[in-house]
């Protein structure tokens, strides 16, 4: 025998009436928030956050009613203001709520039939956003019979008209008014860091409506922001390809109120007391130091390195000329090292301490996924676009790694991100161009997994030059054996295993953050004329010391490019200790990376000369006139050949007498075939092209 189950609420948890709602609503707005509407209401708007904790102390019945059933409850909310009798329009008032409890609090991915129609709160990012367009909310029509006006609530997605009139009329109704309401669609997905293992991340659609789609509100929910939702959980039902409505449904939240959980430096709030800590931090001689120190402590070494990332956080200043060209204030870093060397360790702490950071591998991110892609829109039936990582960490910073994985077509979308700090997009019927004024962190492995100390450096990384040029500071990381260094380094790590809590930063992670997004609101260096005038005699003294090679070829040991990331980093060093002005120490400490990064990859074994082509070009000035000296060779010998094909040993043996080796020149030779200038019209004979 089945028992019937009583399913009914118990007898002592009543459900309070509309009438008594509304006078719950109004004790409870009169006692905690009667000031703020009538000042809210004095400056025209319509809008009051109240927080749910409140509502809890005061009235438990409320709150969960409000929980249980909350378009009956917020109406009432929204009712009980417009019956105070305070100055200004309530009509459409808004009642918005934060802060609801941790049971409400569930994951995308959580979300069940059981939570339809309830009142909850997730946390993601948005991935996608529609425009905004207006939706009818009510439509009055009038009879032509009787001339009666009938008013319908448009409550699904088919605008409805009335069925009858009172006069016995069916249809043909006259449309004479109808109410609309801003309404725009958003995608929110879970946040990487909430994923366990292989889960692929959840999206739910959001429809925000009124106030939450106003310009001052857009910003908050632009694609890439991080934002907390509270609303209310709708069915939708499917319409299948016959017409007919499906069994199944998708799934809506009608979006109650919008919060930012996770701004950019510049967008980060920093109270009285915070600026306060922050202002006597400054006053410390060895802020920097303790800077640098903080940065990736469980990291042994790389002093540098970890110099360089925090003058990347701090940043430059971005400038804006009059005739609209726009210099970059973002710092990009590479750092190629071999494998063990600590590279993605460093990326992951940097990503951390970033508000607005995110940690891509260049093996599973093509193009699309980090620039833009274009999408289908359900919502308005058409398309739209779909920020990639770049465009997410816009005022943030993006850490890719292993960029040499990453195949020639992906790394290509990067160029325009890195030097114009913008993305272009022409697809379907879209050309947008989005800002990406992001700082790049990347990281990659030498050309054949470990660099060869017998090589030269330039020649191992494995990356295109036009993109190399792009980095302000390149360093390679080398894992070579030394007994003392090999040592410390050993019980740095051990020890760090023995106990991982001996090892925290100088300075709290949180305050580190608050310090730099301080320093990047408020503090706009400008350079002395002492800063202007030591950089610029390191860059005169640098150019000055190429000496004409062999073959007029003279060596370049410094490009403008090298010039403006001196003062992109002169100002980093300025604001690290909120300084107004760039000083000529500021200057000494950019010249000193800068000095680091070219003397490390940029010196020309053959000349012991610093050499910036062959990082920008990947071929030293040294060979660039032996390839010189071989065209001439190869112009002189085809005028005396009549069919003008040359042999390839006449070419190598006059080459030798001028001083370029054997297999100098065979090495040229196949360089030249490989570019296309020469060719084999048959075996050991060339041809120019």
């Amino acid at each position: 025998m089945i028992m019937a189950v009583d399913l009914e609420k118990p007898e002592d948890v009543k459900e309070l009436t509309a009438d008594e709602q509304i006078t719950r609503w109004q004790e409870f707005l009169e006692r905690n928030y009667y000031a703020e509407i009538a000042k809210i209401l004095s400056q025209g708007e319509k809008v009051l956050i109240v927080d749910f904790a409140k509502l809890a102390a005061f009235d438990p019945l409320l709150a969960e009613q409000l929980l249980d059933m909350p378009q009956e409850s917020i109406r009432a909310a929204e009712i009980a203001v417009e019956r105070f009798e305070l100055a200004g329009d309530k009509t459409n008032f808004r009642v918005r709520f934060r802060n609801l409890p941790k049971t409400q609090r569930i994951a995308i991915r959580d979300i069940r039939s059981k939570h339809i129609g309830k009142l909850v709160q997730l946390q993601g990012i948005i991935r996608q956003k529609s425009d905004v367009r207006p939706q009818v909310t009510s439509a009055k029509f009038e009879c032509p019979s009787c001339g009666a006006i009938l008013t319908v609530l448009q409550v699904d997605n088919k605008f409805r008209e009335p069925t009858r009139c009172a006069c016995g009329r069916k249809g043909g109704f006259r449309l004479i008014e109808k109410s609309l309401v801003d309404v725009q669609r958003i995608i929110l997905e879970e946040a990487p860091e909430d994923l366990e293992g292989g889960e692929q991340p959840k999206r739910i659609a959001v429809l925000l409506r009124e106030d939450l789609v106003s310009p001052m509100t857009e910003r908050k929910t632009n694609p890439g922001s991080k934002v907390t939702v509270i609303g209310v959980i709708e069915e939708v039902p499917i319409t299948l390809a016959s017409g007919g409505k499906s069994t199944r449904f998708d799934l809506i939240v009608q979006a109650n109120n919008v919060e930012p959980l996770e701004e950019s430096f510049l967008e980060l709030q920093i109270s009285a007391e915070e600026e306060d800590e922050i202002l006597k931090l400054s006053q410390d001689p060895k802020i920097y130091q303790r800077l640098v120190n903080s940065v990736a402590p469980t990291i042994y070494g790389h002093e540098k390195v970890k110099e360089a990332l925090v003058l990347q956080m701090f940043g430059g200043v971005r400038k804006a000329r009059e005739d609209g060209v726009v210099t970059r204030g973002d710092i990009h870093i590479l750092l190629v090292g071999d494998p063990g060397s600590g590279k993605s360790q460093i990326l992951k702490r940097i990503a951390k301490i970033a508000p607005k950071a995110r940690y891509v591998s260049g093996k599973g991110i093509s193009g699309a996924g980090l620039t833009a892609t274009v999408v289908r829109d359900e919502f308005l039936r058409g398309w739209a676009l779909e920020a990639g990582a770049l465009v997410l960490t816009n005022q943030g910073i993006c850490c890719i790694d292993e960029l040499d994985k990453m195949s020639k077509e992906d790394r290509d979308a990067m160029h325009e991100a890195l030097e114009q700090q913008s993305i272009s997009i022409s697809k379907a019927n879209i050309q947008a161009t989005l800002r990406a004024e992001t700082t790049v962190l990347a990281a990659a492995n030498p050309k054949f997994g470990r660099f060869d100390p017998t090589e030269v450096i330039a020649k191992q990384i494995d990356l295109p030059s036009t993109l190399i040029n792009r980095f302000d500071l390149i360093f390679p990381i080398k894992d070579l054996p030394n007994k003392d260094k090999d040592e410390a380094m050993a019980s740095f790590i051990l020890k760090l295993h023995k106990d991982s809590t001996t090892l925290k930063p100088e300075i709290d992670t949180k305050l580190l953050r608050k310090y730099i997004a301080y320093a990047r609101q408020k503090i706009k260096p400008k350079l002395t004329d002492a800063a202007l005038e030591e950089i610029k005699q390191y860059y005169l003294k640098m150019r000055s010391a190429s000496s004409i090679e062999e073959g007029g070829i003279r060596t370049i040991p410094i490009s403008a490019r090298q010039l403006e990331a001196l003062v992109r980093l002169a100002e980093a060093s300025a604001k690290t200790r909120l300084s107004s002005r760039v000083t000529k120490k500021d200057a000494r400490r950019a010249i000193d990376l800068v000095h680091y990064c070219l003397a490390q990859i940029g010196t020309d074994p053959e000349t012991g000369r610093i050499d910036i082509d062959r990082v920008i070009t990947g071929i030293p000035a040294s060979q660039r006139s032996q390839i010189a000296i071989v065209r001439d060779i190869i112009a002189e010998l085809e005028v005396k050949s009549p069919n003008k094909e040359v042999a390839e040993e006449d070419v190598i043996s006059l080459a030798e007498q001028r001083g370029v080796p054997r297999h100098k020149c065979e090495e040229i030779l196949e360089k030249l075939k490989r570019s296309g200038d020469i060719y084999n019209p048959k075996r050991g004979v060339i041809q120019r092209i």
